[in-house]
């Protein structure tokens, strides 16, 4: 997914909501707490599974779940939108903070992995 992708989702985020009058209701509030929802359903998909692992899920599972994390991106897009977040620059951002809060060794090494020096 690119910037132009999050644009899309976006413009078309806004028009949903502007078509249904809805746009008055989405503070960023609103919108967090209607995210955190919608990440509790993909967990809810996963809750019982004995492994966890996505291969448990049956045809009718996945597809719920791709729902789902629609979902969760629809609201995220919105949320980043009323506050004025470029998307794909944070993630960058944050993934370069994380590389280096993270380094690959160290990181191997907290996960109990050999360190391949």
């Amino acid at each position: 997914m690119n910037t132009s992708d999050l644009h899309d989702l976006r413009d078309r985020t806004r028009q949903f909501a502007r078509e249904r009058d809805w746009a008055r209701f989405h503070t960023p509030k609103n919108l967090a707490m209607a995210l955190s929802v919608e990440v509790a359903e993909v967990a809810e998909h996963f809750q019982w599974l004995q492994s966890g692992t996505g291969d448990e899920l049956d045809a009718a599972g996945r597809a719920a779940v791709r729902h789902e994390l629609a979902d969760v991106l629809l609201y995220l897009v919105q949320l980043a939108d009323k506050l004025e977040v470029d998307l794909h620059a944070a993630a960058v951002e944050k993934m370069g903070l994380n590389a280096l809060k993270y380094p690959p060794n160290a990181a191997r090494d907290l996960a109990g992995q050999p360190s391949s020096d």
